[in-house]
This record gives structure tokens, C-alpha cells and sequence, in this order.
């Protein structure tokens, strides 16, 4: 049985296919129920409040979101779509292969970690999310992983100048292989970047630019921290330029928080699924 946002996915053991059902949301009168006893409940000791930790929120995802990739990609690959063997019984489900993706990813859990709960051997499991996260890349690429367009670098371009740094279309993070795959850095060398007019110290320039640290080459394109900082004004910037570049550390947090399997170790040795599991 698995929880997710309200809605409890049972699987059942009975060989028809009808069986492997999605029930409905908790009502609301319920889940007032619930937050009144959370919001109440006293602890052990007298007086000691109880600490709400929303451990739900770990890996939660909308009811038609789920219902809508799990369709997509039933259609994409057959993999996904239940056959029967040859004595006629139904195998495994779209809905147990996704489920089985999804855990692995959310929680990094090992693939034979899934039987007790999904009733799927770990072949299985690790199949599914091969044949899963290859689905997702193919379906939602063109939305979801294309490069930024003008009104995208538009809209970073007015961030950052809000923040201080106009001209700025992004930062990296001590590791340059990455940057050197960036399709904002690659368009940026190439000559194909937005147009940008800034005046800092009475200057005009007209290239944009990224936030760095000093493993990377003095380009002109790189604005490099202060390593040794000596007066309040290169202090200053060095501080605010380092508190910038931390934007790329942070989305990693973000990811790792929702998928766990960023943070342990690899469990697939394959390139093409590592590089389309993240």
C-alpha cells in the first residue's frame, strides 16, 4: 500500500487485472479529522509539544499529474501496456512499473527493496525504470530540457540585474565539464546570446556573462570572485558574488531533497540511463 498526495494505491493479489485499482481521495471531512489530531495531540511528557514534520512531503504529486504521465507513457512504450503469458494470466501493470520508477528514483531505494510493497522482482524493477526514464526524456524534452529561448534569458537577465548583477545569466560551481555542456554557455562563446547593454563604473558592455570561481579560465565571459578580499569594497562584492553563486548548489539541494537516488551512490552503470535519470 503507498501514499500518495491522499490517495492510497492498493495493489491486490487476485489474478484479474480489474483488482489493480487506484482508490479515491481521503475526504475532506477526514482530512480536517486529522489535522485537528495533529494540530492537539500532546506528547509523552506533559507539556511537551508534538513537532509536525510533514514527512509527506517528502515526494508528493497531484492525482492528475501522475495519471497523466502514467498514460503518456503506457502510449509511448509497450513496454508499459499488461500482457498475458500463454496459460492467459495477466502479468505486471503499467501502474506497478511506474510505481516501481518512481520509488527507486524518490527514494533510492534498491530495485529488490520494491517486492514486499509492489509485488515486482528487482529484473523488473530495474527494467521499468530504464524504460521509464528514457519515456519521460522522449515525451517531455521539447518542453521540458530545450534551451532557453530570448524570453527566457529576458526573464534571467531581469533577475539578476535586480539582484545586482546586470548582465549575469547565470553562475557556476567548481565543476567546468558542466558548464561546458550548458546550452546558454555554448550559444553565449558562440556569438548567439541575447543582446545586453549594461554601464557599470561608466562602462558600456555589451556581453553577458557568468559568475565564477577560480578553477575556471580568465574569460571574459567569467566574473571571478576576490580570493583575498583587502577593502570593504572588494569585500563586499566577493560576498555578494559567492552568496550569487550558490544558486547552483542550492537547485542540487532541491533535487537531491525530492530524488533521492541523486544522493547515494549509482546503481546503474550504464551512461544513457544515469544521463537520463537526471
Amino acid at each position: 500500500m503507498h501514499r500518495n498526495q491522499g490517495v492510497l494505491i492498493t495493489f491486490l493479489s487476485d489474478s484479474d487485472s480489474d483488482d489493480l485499482e487506484m482508490l479515491v481521495e481521503a475526504t475532506e471531512e477526514e482530512e480536517a479529522e486529522r489535522e485537528i489530531q495533529r494540530t492537539h495531540r500532546r506528547g509523552s511528557v506533559l507539556g511537551r509539544c508534538v513537532i509536525n514534520r510533514d514527512r509527506g512531503e517528502d515526494f508528493r504529486m497531484h492525482r492528475p499529474l501522475f495519471c497523466r504521465i502514467l498514460s503518456d507513457v503506457e502510449v509511448y512504450d509497450p513496454n508499459f501496456v499488461q500482457t498475458k503469458d500463454a496459460v492467459g494470466i495477466p502479468g505486471l501493470s503499467s501502474l506497478q512499473k511506474v510505481i516501481a520508477a518512481y520509488r527507486i528514483l524518490a527514494y533510492g531505494v534498491p530495485a529488490d527493496f520494491l517486492d514486499d510493497h509492489i509485488r515486482i522482482g528487482k529484473s523488473t524493477s530495474s527494467d521499468s525504470l530504464r524504460h521509464f526514464v528514457k519515456a519521460i526524456v522522449a515525451i517531455y524534452a521539447e518542453k521540458y530540457l530545450r534551451a532557453p529561448n530570448e524570453d527566457d534569458l529576458s526573464q534571467l537577465l531581469q533577475v539578476n540585474e535586480q539582484r545586482g548583477f546586470p548582465g549575469m545569466l547565470g553562475s557556476s560551481l567548481n565543476d567546468i565539464n558542466v558548464l561546458e555542456r550548458s546550452h546558454i554557455f555554448s550559444a553565449l562563446t558562440n556569438g548567439r546570446a541575447p543582446p545586453v547593454n549594461f554601464i557599470v563604473n561608466g562602462n558600456n558592455y555589451h556581453m553577458s556573462y557568468y559568475l565564477a570561481d577560480g578553477i575556471y579560465p580568465s574569460w571574459a565571459t567569467f566574473v571571478k570572485t576576490i580570493s583575498a578580499p583587502i577593502s570593504l569594497k572588494a569585500n563586499h562584492f566577493a560576498q555578494a558574488q559567492e552568496a550569487a553563486r550558490k544558486d547552483v548548489e542550492r537547485a542540487f539541494g532541491v533535487l537531491q531533497a525530492r530524488y533521492n537516488i541523486v544522493r547515494g551512490l549509482a546503481r546503474f552503470w550504464d551512461e544513457e540511463t544515469l544521463a537520463n535519470i537526471m
